[in-house]
Protein backbone atom coordinates (compact mmCIF):
# COMPACT_ATOMS: atom_id res chain seq x y z
CA UNK A 1 0.00 0.00 0.00
CA UNK A 2 1.15 3.73 -0.87
CA UNK A 3 -0.13 6.26 1.26
CA UNK A 4 0.08 9.85 1.41
CA UNK A 5 -0.24 11.37 4.98
CA UNK A 6 -0.76 15.41 5.61
CA UNK A 7 0.50 16.90 8.92
CA UNK A 8 3.08 14.02 9.35
CA UNK A 9 5.76 16.27 11.33
CA UNK A 10 3.07 16.94 14.01
CA UNK A 11 2.31 15.10 16.74
CA UNK A 12 -0.20 12.81 15.81
CA UNK A 13 0.63 12.76 11.77
CA UNK A 14 4.10 11.39 12.97
CA UNK A 15 3.03 8.50 15.20
CA UNK A 16 0.69 7.33 12.06
CA UNK A 17 3.17 7.68 9.53
CA UNK A 18 5.55 5.21 11.79
CA UNK A 19 2.62 2.79 12.28
CA UNK A 20 2.30 2.62 8.71
CA UNK A 21 5.59 2.33 7.91
CA UNK A 22 5.70 -0.55 10.65
CA UNK A 23 3.06 -2.27 8.98
CA UNK A 24 4.96 -2.15 5.61
CA UNK A 25 3.06 1.14 3.55
CA UNK A 26 5.37 3.18 1.25
CA UNK A 27 4.99 6.43 2.81
CA UNK A 28 4.71 9.71 0.67
CA UNK A 29 4.81 12.81 3.50
CA UNK A 30 3.52 16.24 2.97
CA UNK A 31 5.88 18.79 4.18
CA UNK A 32 5.81 22.48 4.57
CA UNK A 33 9.19 24.69 3.45
CA UNK A 34 11.10 25.28 6.77
CA UNK A 35 8.97 22.98 8.89
CA UNK A 36 10.49 20.93 11.69
CA UNK A 37 11.29 17.46 10.55
CA UNK A 38 12.40 16.39 13.64
CA UNK A 39 9.73 14.02 14.16
CA UNK A 40 9.38 11.88 10.65
CA UNK A 41 13.73 11.85 10.26
CA UNK A 42 13.84 8.48 11.09
CA UNK A 43 11.07 7.36 8.63
CA UNK A 44 11.79 5.97 4.87
CA UNK A 45 9.70 7.65 3.10
CA UNK A 46 9.22 10.20 0.20
CA UNK A 47 8.96 14.08 0.90
CA UNK A 48 6.55 16.44 -0.91
CA UNK A 49 7.17 19.99 -0.25
CA UNK A 50 4.20 21.86 -0.13
CA UNK A 51 1.28 22.65 1.91
CA UNK A 52 -2.91 22.14 1.79
CA UNK A 53 -3.10 25.43 0.09
CA UNK A 54 -0.98 24.13 -2.52
CA UNK A 55 -3.58 22.36 -4.38
CA UNK A 56 -0.46 21.10 -6.90
CA UNK A 57 1.90 19.45 -4.21
CA UNK A 58 -1.65 17.61 -3.31
CA UNK A 59 -2.12 16.29 -5.77
CA UNK A 60 1.40 15.19 -7.10
CA UNK A 61 1.50 13.71 -3.72
CA UNK A 62 -1.34 11.53 -4.14
CA UNK A 63 -0.59 10.32 -7.32
CA UNK A 64 -0.54 6.91 -7.67
CA UNK A 65 -1.62 6.50 -3.52
CA UNK A 66 -4.13 4.31 -2.28
CA UNK A 67 -4.74 5.90 0.93
CA UNK A 68 -4.98 9.35 2.27
CA UNK A 69 -4.31 10.56 5.78
CA UNK A 70 -5.27 14.07 6.39
CA UNK A 71 -4.38 14.66 9.75
CA UNK A 72 -2.84 18.70 9.21
CA UNK A 73 -4.41 21.19 11.00
CA UNK A 74 -4.08 24.65 12.58
CA UNK A 75 -4.31 23.87 16.13
CA UNK A 76 -4.85 27.29 18.33
CA UNK A 77 -6.94 28.54 20.76
CA UNK A 78 -5.99 32.13 20.19
CA UNK A 79 -5.42 33.41 16.28
CA UNK A 80 -4.88 37.28 16.43
CA UNK A 81 -6.32 36.43 12.43
CA UNK A 82 -8.71 33.75 11.81
CA UNK A 83 -8.16 33.70 8.51
CA UNK A 84 -5.48 31.63 7.92
CA UNK A 85 -6.81 29.00 10.06
CA UNK A 86 -10.01 28.80 8.06
CA UNK A 87 -7.59 28.62 5.16
CA UNK A 88 -5.86 25.82 6.28
CA UNK A 89 -8.71 23.54 8.32
CA UNK A 90 -11.84 24.33 6.21
CA UNK A 91 -10.24 24.76 2.33
CA UNK A 92 -7.51 22.99 3.07
CA UNK A 93 -9.57 19.94 3.90
CA UNK A 94 -11.82 20.67 0.38
CA UNK A 95 -8.46 20.72 -1.80
CA UNK A 96 -7.46 17.66 -0.10
CA UNK A 97 -10.81 16.03 -1.06
CA UNK A 98 -10.86 17.17 -3.91
CA UNK A 99 -7.31 16.14 -4.90
CA UNK A 100 -8.18 12.66 -3.64
CA UNK A 101 -11.11 12.56 -5.96
CA UNK A 102 -8.77 13.66 -9.19
CA UNK A 103 -6.06 11.04 -8.18
CA UNK A 104 -8.52 8.20 -7.29
CA UNK A 105 -7.22 7.47 -4.49
CA UNK A 106 -9.54 4.27 -3.28
CA UNK A 107 -9.76 6.02 1.00
CA UNK A 108 -9.25 8.97 2.51
CA UNK A 109 -9.52 9.07 6.39
CA UNK A 110 -9.95 12.70 7.66
CA UNK A 111 -8.53 13.31 11.29
CA UNK A 112 -11.39 15.67 13.04
CA UNK A 113 -11.48 16.69 16.49
CA UNK A 114 -13.93 15.63 19.56
CA UNK A 115 -14.15 19.33 19.82
CA UNK A 116 -16.67 19.14 17.16
CA UNK A 117 -18.99 16.79 18.76
CA UNK A 118 -22.09 18.48 21.17
CA UNK A 119 -20.49 18.65 24.81
CA UNK A 120 -23.37 19.38 27.31
CA UNK A 121 -23.19 21.76 30.66
CA UNK A 122 -24.43 19.16 32.77
CA UNK A 123 -20.97 17.05 32.14
CA UNK A 124 -22.73 13.88 30.15
CA UNK A 125 -20.43 11.70 28.36
CA UNK A 126 -21.46 12.53 24.48
CA UNK A 127 -20.44 9.97 21.14
CA UNK A 128 -21.13 10.83 17.71
CA UNK A 129 -25.06 10.77 17.95
CA UNK A 130 -25.08 13.90 20.57
CA UNK A 131 -27.04 16.61 18.32
CA UNK A 132 -24.68 19.56 17.39
CA UNK A 133 -24.52 22.53 15.03
CA UNK A 134 -22.00 25.07 14.14
CA UNK A 135 -23.89 27.32 16.49
CA UNK A 136 -22.65 25.53 19.43
CA UNK A 137 -19.01 25.85 18.51
CA UNK A 138 -16.70 28.35 20.63
CA UNK A 139 -13.78 29.91 18.99
CA UNK A 140 -12.54 29.87 15.87
CA UNK A 141 -10.45 26.24 16.25
CA UNK A 142 -13.56 24.42 16.51
CA UNK A 143 -15.82 26.54 14.38
CA UNK A 144 -13.05 25.53 11.40
CA UNK A 145 -13.27 22.03 12.49
CA UNK A 146 -16.54 21.73 12.33
CA UNK A 147 -16.92 23.08 9.03
CA UNK A 148 -13.96 20.86 7.73
CA UNK A 149 -15.57 17.64 9.50
CA UNK A 150 -19.51 18.79 7.85
CA UNK A 151 -17.47 18.70 4.24
CA UNK A 152 -16.32 15.11 4.53
CA UNK A 153 -19.13 13.93 5.80
CA UNK A 154 -21.08 15.14 3.33
CA UNK A 155 -18.52 13.56 0.56
CA UNK A 156 -18.47 10.54 2.24
CA UNK A 157 -22.04 10.32 2.20
CA UNK A 158 -22.25 11.28 -1.37
CA UNK A 159 -20.13 7.96 -2.02
CA UNK A 160 -17.05 9.14 -1.98
CA UNK A 161 -14.39 6.83 -0.08
CA UNK A 162 -14.18 9.14 3.24
CA UNK A 163 -14.09 8.29 6.62
CA UNK A 164 -14.18 11.11 9.60
CA UNK A 165 -11.96 10.18 13.14
CA UNK A 166 -12.27 12.39 16.09
CA UNK A 167 -9.04 12.04 18.38
CA UNK A 168 -10.21 12.87 21.78
CA UNK A 169 -6.98 15.13 23.38
CA UNK A 170 -3.77 12.81 23.01
CA UNK A 171 -1.18 12.63 24.75
CA UNK A 172 2.67 11.03 24.21
CA UNK A 173 5.68 11.40 22.78
CA UNK A 174 6.35 14.16 20.46
CA UNK A 175 4.14 16.90 21.18
CA UNK A 176 6.34 19.58 19.26
CA UNK A 177 4.68 22.99 19.84
CA UNK A 178 3.24 21.28 22.51
CA UNK A 179 -0.73 21.47 21.76
CA UNK A 180 -2.83 23.25 24.53
CA UNK A 181 -2.60 19.80 26.00
CA UNK A 182 0.56 19.33 26.27
CA UNK A 183 1.19 23.19 27.39
CA UNK A 184 -0.85 21.73 30.83
CA UNK A 185 1.91 18.65 31.35
CA UNK A 186 4.74 21.85 30.73
CA UNK A 187 3.10 24.14 32.47
CA UNK A 188 2.62 21.32 35.78
CA UNK A 189 6.31 20.13 35.49
CA UNK A 190 7.42 23.96 35.17
CA UNK A 191 5.47 24.49 38.83
CA UNK A 192 2.75 26.79 36.88
CA UNK A 193 -0.52 25.22 37.99
CA UNK A 194 -1.08 26.83 41.43
CA UNK A 195 -4.82 25.84 40.85
CA UNK A 196 -7.63 24.39 39.20
CA UNK A 197 -10.76 24.72 37.78
CA UNK A 198 -13.47 22.55 37.46
CA UNK A 199 -13.74 20.59 34.00
CA UNK A 200 -12.49 17.68 32.53
CA UNK A 201 -11.22 16.52 29.26
CA UNK A 202 -10.88 12.48 27.71
CA UNK A 203 -7.23 12.04 27.71
CA UNK A 204 -5.75 9.33 24.99
CA UNK A 205 -2.34 7.38 24.28
CA UNK A 206 -1.22 9.28 20.82
CA UNK A 207 -0.16 5.70 19.89
CA UNK A 208 -3.61 4.29 20.15
CA UNK A 209 -5.04 7.13 18.23
CA UNK A 210 -2.85 6.21 15.70
CA UNK A 211 -3.81 2.63 15.73
CA UNK A 212 -7.25 3.99 15.33
CA UNK A 213 -6.37 5.66 11.85
CA UNK A 214 -5.15 2.35 10.22
CA UNK A 215 -8.30 0.42 11.32
CA UNK A 216 -10.72 3.26 9.93
CA UNK A 217 -8.78 3.09 6.90
CA UNK A 218 -9.64 -1.08 6.95
CA UNK A 219 -13.25 -0.72 8.65
CA UNK A 220 -14.55 2.28 8.75
CA UNK A 221 -18.07 3.45 7.13
CA UNK A 222 -17.17 6.06 4.31
CA UNK A 223 -19.91 9.11 5.44
CA UNK A 224 -18.98 8.35 9.47
CA UNK A 225 -17.31 9.46 12.62
CA UNK A 226 -15.20 7.61 15.13
CA UNK A 227 -14.41 8.97 18.02
CA UNK A 228 -11.17 7.86 19.15
CA UNK A 229 -10.56 8.31 23.07
CA UNK A 230 -9.83 7.19 26.46
CA UNK A 231 -10.32 8.47 29.68
CA UNK A 232 -12.52 10.70 31.15
CA UNK A 233 -10.62 12.25 33.95
CA UNK A 234 -11.41 15.89 35.18
CA UNK A 235 -8.58 18.52 35.26
CA UNK A 236 -7.83 17.30 38.98
CA UNK A 237 -7.60 14.00 38.14
CA UNK A 238 -4.99 14.60 35.72
CA UNK A 239 -2.95 17.21 38.03
CA UNK A 240 -2.83 14.31 40.52
CA UNK A 241 -1.84 11.82 37.95
CA UNK A 242 1.22 14.32 36.87
CA UNK A 243 2.28 14.40 40.83
CA UNK A 244 2.01 11.25 41.05
CA UNK A 245 4.84 10.68 37.46
CA UNK A 246 6.51 13.07 38.47
CA UNK A 247 6.56 14.16 42.04
CA UNK A 248 5.88 17.40 41.96
CA UNK A 249 2.51 18.70 44.53
CA UNK A 250 -0.82 18.66 42.80
CA UNK A 251 -2.64 21.96 43.81
CA UNK A 252 -5.43 21.92 46.13
CA UNK A 253 -7.12 25.37 45.33
CA UNK A 254 -10.15 24.88 42.94
CA UNK A 255 -10.68 28.86 41.18
CA UNK A 256 -14.56 29.53 40.09
CA UNK A 257 -14.77 29.69 35.94
CA UNK A 258 -15.41 33.56 36.27
CA UNK A 259 -11.82 34.04 38.13
CA UNK A 260 -9.63 31.92 35.34
CA UNK A 261 -11.84 33.98 32.76
CA UNK A 262 -10.52 37.22 34.45
CA UNK A 263 -7.16 36.17 34.02
CA UNK A 264 -7.43 35.04 30.77
CA UNK A 265 -8.97 37.96 29.42
CA UNK A 266 -5.73 39.59 31.04
CA UNK A 267 -3.35 37.51 29.29
CA UNK A 268 -4.77 37.53 25.97
CA UNK A 269 -4.73 41.54 26.60
CA UNK A 270 -1.00 42.03 27.99
CA UNK A 271 0.69 38.64 26.18
CA UNK A 272 -1.23 38.59 22.87
CA UNK A 273 -2.19 42.00 22.21
CA UNK A 274 0.70 43.35 23.96
CA UNK A 275 3.70 41.42 23.87
CA UNK A 276 2.29 39.96 20.39
CA UNK A 277 3.05 36.23 22.23
CA UNK A 278 0.67 33.08 22.69
CA UNK A 279 -1.01 33.64 25.71
CA UNK A 280 -0.94 30.94 28.24
CA UNK A 281 -4.65 31.42 29.17
CA UNK A 282 -7.37 32.27 26.30
CA UNK A 283 -10.92 33.53 26.92
CA UNK A 284 -11.41 30.61 24.61
CA UNK A 285 -9.76 27.68 26.50
CA UNK A 286 -12.06 28.76 29.94
CA UNK A 287 -15.50 28.84 28.09
CA UNK A 288 -14.97 25.35 26.27
CA UNK A 289 -13.93 24.31 29.77
CA UNK A 290 -17.52 25.10 31.32
CA UNK A 291 -18.31 22.10 30.32
CA UNK A 292 -16.61 18.68 30.50
CA UNK A 293 -15.37 17.20 27.43
CA UNK A 294 -16.26 13.39 28.53
CA UNK A 295 -16.63 11.45 25.45
CA UNK A 296 -17.71 7.70 24.90
CA UNK A 297 -15.53 5.42 22.13
CA UNK A 298 -18.23 2.74 21.83
CA UNK A 299 -18.97 2.93 18.30
CA UNK A 300 -14.66 2.96 17.23
CA UNK A 301 -14.85 -0.13 19.28
CA UNK A 302 -17.97 -1.71 18.25
CA UNK A 303 -17.73 -1.14 14.60
CA UNK A 304 -13.61 -0.64 13.95
CA UNK A 305 -12.29 -3.00 16.79
CA UNK A 306 -10.84 -0.29 18.76
CA UNK A 307 -9.65 -0.55 22.02
CA UNK A 308 -9.54 2.70 25.09
CA UNK A 309 -6.58 1.60 27.38
CA UNK A 310 -5.90 3.62 30.24
CA UNK A 311 -3.68 6.38 30.17
CA UNK A 312 -1.05 6.49 32.47
CA UNK A 313 1.59 5.23 30.45
CA UNK A 314 1.13 8.16 27.49
CA UNK A 315 1.20 10.94 30.25
CA UNK A 316 4.27 9.32 31.87
CA UNK A 317 6.00 9.28 27.91
CA UNK A 318 4.86 12.54 27.60
CA UNK A 319 5.99 14.26 30.71
CA UNK A 320 9.42 12.66 30.11
CA UNK A 321 9.31 13.41 26.64
CA UNK A 322 9.19 16.91 27.47
CA UNK A 323 11.65 17.22 29.98
CA UNK A 324 14.18 15.40 28.39
CA UNK A 325 13.99 18.03 25.30
CA UNK A 326 14.27 21.35 27.08
CA UNK A 327 10.88 22.31 27.89
CA UNK A 328 10.85 21.63 31.50
CA UNK A 329 13.02 24.76 33.54
CA UNK A 330 13.11 22.48 37.22
CA UNK A 331 14.26 19.76 37.72
CA UNK A 332 11.40 16.96 38.29
CA UNK A 333 12.18 14.88 41.12
CA UNK A 334 10.98 11.36 40.15
CA UNK A 335 13.16 11.91 37.15
CA UNK A 336 15.82 14.85 37.89
CA UNK A 337 18.52 13.59 35.27
CA UNK A 338 16.26 13.94 32.54
CA UNK A 339 15.87 17.69 32.34
CA UNK A 340 18.72 19.28 30.21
Amino acid sequence: MKAFVTGATGFVGSHVAELLQKQGAELRLLVRPGSPTHNIDSLHAERIQGDLTDFHSLLRGMSGCDAVFHVAADYRLWVRNPDPMYRVNVDGTLAVLDAARQARVKRVVCTSSVATMGFLSDGSVVDESTPVALSHMIGHYKRSKFMAEEAALAAGKAGAPVVVVNPTTPVGERDIKPTPTGRIIVDFLNRNFPAYVDTGLNLVDVKEVARGHLLALEKAKPGERYILGGENLTLKQILDKLSSISGIPSPHVKVPHSVAFGFAAFDEWFTGRLRHKEPRATMEAVRMGRKKMFASSDKAERELGYRVVPVDDALRRSAEWFAKRGYVRKAVPAFAGAAS
